[in-house]
């Protein structure tokens, strides 16, 4: 991944707001967005390039002939009709740098008067359209990459032993339901579900209702951009060619449900009733200059399988993204407080295992991913409970002690999320002499349980 002209500061566009510091989508960003009209029935879903409070509408350019000089016209055209079924992105890292590169000649001030003329036309203000979640995601995988979060979580059950034999070999993952994803901004129900006896009455039997202890998980999630067939694995080196780049995620996790049902088989109905996706892909070719090594594995740790190995990753396989979750009660919304922020971190550039190990891993085994699928990294923990990347950690004041609540700013505390509650996060990416860039917002508010 190397820089060039577009990531170049001193850019600005022609779009005033995309020249606002605090705007997550300045020209040097140029994000991926599925969008369609915002009013109900009115026209088909089509792909978006996302700047400042607008969206540049792709298939309006390729039908135009805008990018009739891509590497890859085939595959733009694919793009646009794979959108409107509902499929994609099938998007190779050439025509996502061409598509990135051209637009950001056409959207700065000083552009070519036929670029700009051109692309005028095809943009819409963003709250004019409604967006979808990014890519068809058809295919939706959950991973453990997160060493503090697994060290963590383990310790609470395994003091001893906090993490299991297999972590340091292999990268952890189980496949999540993509029939529940959504996109931002979508309320998500709180689910009902069988919980384990009280620990005071083992013999009681289990119990059927509302969840009890809802939660979120701050993830990060790559997008696949093209596929690989079925019987055939890509290696390590050239798993991101595959990656159009990165999401939010918020896994949401009913804890107690997960409690009574997650053994031997792992994750079910605690984890497949929603998963939260922010809006935009922030492709590759944007987060270049924001590259930086893997995570150095301590003295000592095996070192990955051949199939997991490469130097280039080890040296920039990671992301240096700053990453942070609000929450903003019912009451709180009532009383016009802000979003209080219950963790913020960095922790994105110490996992454990990076995507191209990630990808590497899903297809070592000859299993295909499809272009839209959704590969998320787990929830992203540092050390301290500040940094830590949902409530069950976050309140967690070590063994045999009771959970440490978070208080908000209206007095009330939450151990874990009530009826009500907005879960906020965010995430950027900033470094000196570079422009900071977002991933935007990914929100969800909790509404009471059915039945």
């Amino acid at each position: 991944m190397t820089t060039d002209h577009t990531h170049d500061a001193t850019l600005r566009s022609w779009v005033d707001a995309a020249n606002d510091p605090a705007n997550d989508f300045p020209i040097q960003n140029l994000p991926l967005a599925r969008v369609e009209e915002a009013d109900e029935g009115e026209g088909a879903p089509g792909w978006a390039v996302v700047i400042g409070d607008r969206c540049v509408l792709l298939g309006e350019l390729i039908d135009d002939g805008f990018f009739d000089d891509a590497p890859d016209r085939l595959g733009l055209d694919l793009l646009a009709t794979e959108c409107e079924q509902g499929r994609g992105p099938t998007l190779s890292r050439e025509n996502a740098r061409f598509v990135r590169e051209k637009l950001s000649r056409a959207l700065r001030v000083g552009a070519a008067e036929g670029l700009r003329r051109a692309v005028e036309g095809a943009m819409v203000p963003a709250g004019d359209v409604r967006f979808l979640t990014p890519g068809s995601m058809q295919g939706y995988t959950d991973f453990y990459a997160s060493v503090h979060h697994a060290s963590t979580v383990g310790a609470m059950f395994r003091p001893d032993n906090p993490l299991l034999p297999n972590y340091k070999h292999v990268p952890i993952g189980y496949h999540g339901r993509s029939s529940s994803i959504v996109p931002t901004g979508t309320p998500v129900r709180r689910p009902m579900g069988q919980q384990s006896p009280p620990d005071d009455a083992p013999n009681a039997g289990p119990s059927f209702g509302p969840c009890k202890m809802l939660d979120y998980e701050l993830e990060v999630g790559c997008v696949i951009g093209l596929h690989n067939d079925l019987g055939t694995s890509l290696p390590v080196a050239r798993a991101m060619e595959h990656v159009v780049g990165l999401c939010l995620v918020n896994d949401w996790s009913a804890r107690d449900i997960q409690k009574w049902e997650y053994q031997p088989l792992g994750p079910f109905l605690a984890k497949n009733f929603a998963t939260t996706v922010s809006a935009v892909i922030v492709t590759l070719d944007a987060l270049a200059p924001f590259r930086c090594p893997a995570y150095a594995r301590p003295s000592g740790d095996p070192a990955p399988l051949p199939y997991l190995a490469d130097a280039s990753d080890q040296r920039a396989g990671g992301f240096a993204l700053t990453l942070e979750v609000a929450i903003q009660s019912a009451q709180m919304a009532e009383r016009g407080l802000a979003p209080h922020v219950v963790c913020r971190s960095d922790a994105f550039r110490d996992m454990y295992w990076t995507f191209a190990q990630i990808v590497a891993h899903h297809t070592s085994n000859g299993c295909n991913l499809r272009p839209g699928d959704l590969l998320a990294s787990g929830t992203v923990s540092g050390r301290e409970p500040g940094t830590r990347g949902c409530l069950l950690e976050a309140t967690w004041d070590g063994p045999g002690k009771p959970r440490k609540p978070i208080e908000l700013p209206s007095g009330e505390k939450r151990a874990f999320l009530a009826d009500g509650d907005a879960v906020i996060m965010r995430g950027w990416a900033e470094r000196e002499g570079f422009r900071r860039i977002g991933l935007g917002e990914c929100r969800g508010t909790v509404l009471p349980a059915l039945g």
